[in-house]
């Protein structure tokens, strides 16, 4: 009865998740249900995890999940161990034994989760959350991104607000910061422009020239990841994204692999793939394992190494 009670008072109301009440464009009924359907899966896996007596009970409720939405709802698992474990109520090291379980095959979308409990976490407690993973930790602020910008998307998107000295509490590459947080606001823009890549074009238009190579590569990730979008949007944004090409190859290349490591690959992904890194998701997910870095360059943190590394293998292949 108390993890019922605890799951009721955390977790937030499904209807935040539709699209008249975000305010998000309305393409067409099928991509309403599909956007809609991330966001009910999204909030179903962290009422799991908000309710579990420990992570394996949660991960059984987790497999449950339809295919194609099973990646969102492992994320908000993630966000919801990833509060538990900071307030803490009862314990921690809950997000530890999720990634020691079955949230490893869906490491990515679980450090994304990650930055969700962030943005909904007072910043005072930011310090107690944990990112270990020295490389993948970026995600945690792709992921805070993604929240700011679907749940403030006036500010965040129409806004085009940035902070100016984001308080990551790893003390790391201040100058990097908001770059992985505008990957998460370009994942989350695919949403609010409900999957009308001419729409999604025209917002990123509007945003500074130095900020549109982030945006297109996590608008190329929500594109393949998510989906949403017939092969022939999928070809009108890659027309749109003209120079910034080799950029949403990449964010695509990312989708791919966390989709092959979670075995949640689907005709949608493959298709986008097919479109965005001319090849097939397997060797789109190769080219990432192969690319990744030994550390950082100078001031660039490895994360991005391993992202330029990638775009620019795409533009030897000449595919960009």
């Amino acid at each position: 009865m108390l993890r019922a009670l605890r799951r009721r008072i955390i977790t937030p109301d499904t209807s935040n998740t539709r699209l008249d009440v975000r305010g998000f464009h309305e393409k067409s009924p099928a991509a309403k249900e599909l956007l809609e359907s991330v966001g009910r899966n999204f909030l179903t896996g962290f009422g799991y995890a908000a309710e579990a007596r420990t992570p394996a009970d949660a991960e059984e409720k987790l497999e449950e999940i339809p295919f194609r939405f099973r990646g969102f709802a492992y994320e908000g698992a993630a966000m919801a161990f990833t509060i538990l474990d900071t307030i803490p109520i009862g314990g921690r090291k809950r997000l530890s034994g999720f990634l020691a379980g079955r949230g490893a095959a869906h490491v990515y979308m679980v450090y994304v989760g990650i930055g969700w409990a962030m943005a909904r976490l007072p910043r005072m407690l930011w310090r107690r959350v944990e990112a270990p993973d020295p490389l993948l930790k970026w995600l945690a602020l792709d992921g805070y991104g993604f929240h700011q910008a679907y749940f403030k998307t006036a500010t965040y998107v129409h806004g085009q607000f940035q902070e100016p000295a984001f308080p990551w509490p790893y003390g790391e590459a201040p100058a990097y910061r908001n770059r992985a947080i505008d990957q998460g606001v370009g994942r989350a823009m695919w949403f609010v422009a409900g999957t009308d890549p001419v729409r999604v074009a025209d917002m990123i238009d509007k945003f500074p020239e130095h900020r549109r190579a982030d945006l297109y590569a996590g608008t190329g990730l929500a594109a393949t990841y998510a989906g949403g979008a017939d092969e022939n949007e999928l070809k009108t944004l890659w027309d749109r994204a003209g120079k910034y090409r080799p950029q949403l190859a990449q964010g695509s290349a990312f989708a791919a692999t966390a989709r092959i490591t979670a075995g949640l690959l689907g005709p949608h992904t493959e298709q986008a793939v097919r479109l965005f890194c001319g090849t097939t998701p397997e060797k789109a997910s190769l080219i990432c394992a192969e690319a990744l870095p030994d550390g950082p360059r100078g001031e660039l943190p490895a994360y991005e190494v391993w992202r330029q590394r990638i775009a620019d293998e795409f533009v030897s292949l000449g595919r960009c």
